[in-house]
């Protein structure tokens, strides 16, 4: 059992989510299909495949015990002996910083966000990487001098609260999807451009779309492929459709794609077909919160608080144990990290 330091709380984890983040360092591209497991039910070991590339980027990693859990919520049960620890004593916390996965976890009390009382584990466990991913993306849209988003992917929990929140805020967002019933879901809660990918007018109803929010910003969680060009194209066709002049160094307009998940793990392909003036690159939240500073990371993280049911609610697909997440079929399901599907693991629960 860890003892908590002066400035440290002791939390009995009650409820983690899985993460494509999370995933990335619990199984870092196993195939899952491969999976196999050996050892008592309650502490189950998963043997599976890697590629031989995969392999080789992973050689420093071998024989590290490596703790997983980017965020959760519990119960505080011991505290240290400052002031600011001693307050936290009793109460549901949510909590960031890495090793969620696990019964019991000694936090900063500083690194804590005190839930509303009455408000259960549950609710609080996702109030760290999704929506400060979704305040991340329009806080950096309005940094870099943007005025609209493009979001792929967006019908998962992060899609969902970013369409409540450039609601709210009067943002123009262009979500893009691949299945029907994901266009149906955003269009239920108001999101007012929603584009399939698999449709056969894809980057026609693209380019409609972007030009009509002059999105110049995407965030894109597929990573792979040829989407991000498709955006950046639909950009490109819809600045110099609204400029007057022609230019054969393309439009002004600067464009960016950010790439900031990795759905699909094959190559970037960009065909260029959008001037010069563009960009692609990643993003993570981390750096970005360590750009803005710790005063406004708490009045990012206070929004988050004021919306937890609300914009920023998060909904489950399943609740399993540590020992479930080891199961084959459950690991196979959370692990294909499919659209607006997400499971949460309940640490303490046999």
């Amino acid at each position: 059992m860890p003892s908590p330091g002066p400035d440290e709380v002791l939390i009995r984890v009650e409820a983690a989510p899985i993460n494509p983040s999370d995933l990335g360092l619990l199984y870092a591209g196993i195939d899952v299909n491969t999976a196999t497991a050996a050892g008592p039910p309650d502490r189950p070991i998963i043997t599976a495949e890697l590629s031989a590339g995969a392999m080789r980027a992973l050689a420093a990693r071998v024989g590290q015990s490596l703790p997983v859990g980017n965020e959760g919520a519990g119960t505080v049960i011991e505290a240290g002996t400052s002031a600011s620890a001693r307050e936290l004593l009793g109460k549901t916390v949510a909590f960031a910083g890495g090793g969620t996965y696990a019964q019991y976890r000694t936090v900063a009390a500083a690194a804590c966000l005190a839930l509303p009382e009455g408000t259960p584990a549950r609710v609080g466990a996702s109030s760290f990487v999704n929506p400060l991913t979704a305040l991340g993306m329009v806080e950096t849209m309005r940094r870099e001098g943007h005025s609209a988003l493009v979001h792929t992917a967006a019908a998962s929990n992060l899609g969902q609260m970013l369409v409540k929140l450039c609601t709210e805020e009067n943002i123009g967002l262009v979500n893009i999807v691949r299945k029907p019933e994901q266009e149906d879901l955003l269009r239920s809660i108001g999101a007012a451009h929603v584009c399939n990918s698999t449709s056969e007018s894809f980057m026609t109803d693209l380019i409609e779309a972007v030009g009509a929010t002059s999105a110049t910003l995407a965030f894109d969680a597929i990573g792979g492929g040829q989407l991000a060009s498709q955006i950046l194209t639909a950009m490109e066709v819809a600045a110099t459709t609204a400029g007057s002049e022609y230019s054969r160094y393309g439009s002004a307009t600067r464009k960016q794609v950010c790439i900031y998940g990795g759905l699909d793990r094959g190559p970037t392909v960009l065909n260029r077909s959008f001037g010069m003036a563009w960009g692609v690159g990643g993003w993570l939240l981390t750096p970005f919160l360590q750009s803005v500073g710790t005063e406004r990371f708490a009045e990012l993280r206070q929004r988050v608080a004021r919306g937890l049911e609300t914009t920023f609610a998060s909904n489950y697909t399943a609740e399993i144990s540590l020992a479930q997440a080891l199961q084959p079929d459950v690991l196979t399901a959370y692990a294909a990290a499919s659209t607006g599907e997400k499971y949460l693991i309940a640490p303490n629960k046999s």
